[in-house]
């Protein structure tokens, strides 16, 4: 429930707060006074679009903020947690500001939302309803909400059906798209087997460039290898004129032990020196075993080269790498083998859609059948409330008749109306005047508000256009009806509607200093009297009309009583 709403510099609202209460919230004033603008405002922080045109003149910025109550709201305490949205004491704070260079700031509960999960918020907040929502009643999407939104079953119906119909659209999609490719499959085969036959018979394996580089760089710095390999042998070993290393450090192995028979001190360098002849005699060895094997073949460096230049001819042409090179044939092994087996994959995936096509049918038909019973009781219910707005002979029929699949089942809808007996019903949209479509979207509302699928607060704005009489009266009393078991903001022009509010609130704009701005204020019980008595007679209130408004107040009291205590 809407409980307070703030706005500031919104066109003519250069500051006003309301505190609404439960039941009929009436606001009144005259033609211009900002009333329609009011519910702009709400529907700004509702998530509807928000421009910065509407920013009162001279301000840099505008700002709306809304308190609601929301204890109860089962789902809309789940959507704000997936939000991370805390509201432990059961108040949503929305605050939405806009300013003149286009920034958008909108904070619920002090946390960061986008435009898109505020509509999403606001859905169950409030439902507005103005005078273009009667139109709205003619589309196909909109007949099938009303139709799934009047029982509880239906929305996990539909769920479950869409399931099966994305499921079996999905396989229909896969086996078109397998179809569509068998034309041009052929060339591309040939192309593909070729690729594979190339890749296969290179006989690559991983790393093998890697080998092959460091054995070319070795032969082909043959000459350089052989002369450091037996610069290093000499002088290890000895060569020339020279003892060689080895001998070397024999020798000073011997004076080291001539030295320990007269000092300890040398004890410690014999074994180092032992040590160190060891490691040197090793690599003696190595070095001695690498000249016995060096075998420089200028055949093989050529072989090695040609087998390189096949490697990196792949490499340009399926990857970077011998890895990419073998993954490449594998993929393409894979769609070789996919159109070897095309007609067993085919059959496959007809098998599959047919299967998902039965169960989404078999969903479809458990959907329809609620539907019809669903039809069947918000049919009546709304006829119930036509009758009650002043259209005795009316007649309304939620119509169902087969459809292909589609993402609302396999149902196609109208709203069938007649106004007057002996008139066949027909579609809503080709026999229903402006009137009639306004009194048949207040009996909807109506039967809606009875129910737990709509938000908590409503919003008539002028939905009372273009009637007056004894049918006013009854409209005034279908708001009554809602009012009683929903929150109702209602704008009107007509005293009739007027005289059932619970509250009255009256906005009037004034000028001072060359800039208009708009009040709002609460009427206590004799400006009420009188403001329907404007309201009825169109001028200053008289004794007369004074009496005729007190009057009117008083039946209105009786008249929500009684659908208080229904």
């Amino acid at each position: 429930m809407l409980k307070t709403l703030t706005v500031w510099n919104f066109a003519l609202l250069e500051h006003v707060e309301i505190n609404f209460d439960a039941g009929l919230n009436i606001l009144t004033g005259e033609t211009g006074a900002g009333k329609s603008i009011l519910i702009d405002a709400l529907g700004a922080v509702l998530g509807h679009r928000l421009s910065s045109d509407v920013i009162r003149t001279g301000c840099d910025w505008l700002r709306v903020e809304a308190i609601f109550d929301i204890s109860g709201e089962k789902r809309l305490h789940d959507l704000l947690a997936e939000q991370a949205i805390d509201d432990e004491d059961d108040s949503l704070i929305i605050t939405r500001q806009i300013t003149t260079k286009g920034k958008n700031v909108i904070l619920v509960n002090g946390c960061h939302v986008t435009a898109g999960t505020l509509r999403a918020i606001g859905e169950f907040l409030v439902d507005i309803h103005g005078q273009h929502e009667n139109l709205a009643l003619v589309r196909t999407e909109n007949q099938f909400a009303l139709l799934d939104g009047s029982d509880v079953e239906l929305p996990k119906l539909l769920a479950s059906y869409r399931e099966a119909f994305r499921a079996w659209r999905d396989s229909a999609e896969e086996l078109e798209e397998k179809k569509t490719s068998a034309g041009v499959s052929a060339d591309r085969m040939d192309m593909l087997k070729w690729q594979a036959q190339e890749i296969g018979e290179a006989n690559l394996r991983v790393c093998e460039d890697e080998e092959l580089e460091a054995e070319i760089n070795r032969l082909s710095n043959a000459e350089r290898i052989t002369e450091n390999v037996n610069e290093a042998a000499a002088l290890l070993s000895g060569g020339g004129e020279s003892e060689g290393i080895l001998a070397e450090i024999g020798t000073l192995q011997r004076r080291v032990e001539t030295l320990r028979q007269f000092d300890k001190a040398f004890d410690e360098a014999a074994p180092m020196l032992e040590d160190a002849a060891c490691q040197l005699k090793e690599v003696f060895y190595s070095v001695q075993g690498y000249m016995d094997s060096l075998d420089f073949d200028p055949e093989r460096l050529d072989a090695l080269q040609a087998r390189m230049d096949v490697i990196d001819k792949l490499e340009r042409k399926y990857g970077a790498s011998i890895e990419a090179v073998l993954a490449y044939r594998e993929k393409i092994e894979k769609e070789i083998e996919s159109f070897e087996n095309f007609d067993e994959i085919v059959a496959a995936l007809e098998k599959k859609c047919a299967e998902t096509k039965a169960e989404a049918e078999r969903r479809a038909a458990l959907l329809t059948a609620k539907r019809k019973e669903a039809a069947e009781t918000l049919s009546t219910a709304i006829v119930e409330q036509l009758v009650a707005l002043g259209m005795p002979d009316a007649k309304l029929t939620v119509a169902l008749s087969p459809a292909e699949l589609t993402a609302q089942g396999a149902d196609e809808i109208n709203l069938l109306f007649s106004a007057n007996a002996g008139e066949a019903e027909k579609p809503l949209a080709k026999v229903a005047s402006g009137g009639e479509l306004s009194r048949i979207a207040l009996a909807i509302k109506a039967v809606a508000a009875a129910g737990d699928s709509v938000a908590q607060s409503m919003v008539f704005d002028e939905i009372d256009t273009g009637i007056g009489g004894k049918t006013a009266q009854m409209v005034a009393e279908r708001i009554a009806l809602v009012a009683s078991r929903k929150q109702v903001l209602c704008i009107t022009h007509l005293p009739q509607i007027a005289c059932m509010a619970d509250v009255h609130y009256y906005l009037e704009k004034s000028a001072k200093d060359g800039m208009t701005s708009t009040t709002v204020r609460p009427l206590p019980a004799k400006e009420r009297a009188q403001e329907i008595a404007r309201m009825a007679s169109g001028a200053d209130a008289t004794a007369a009309s004074l009496t005729n408004a007190k009057e009117m107040i008083a039946r209105a009291a009786e008249t929500k009583k009684k659908f208080k205590t229904s």
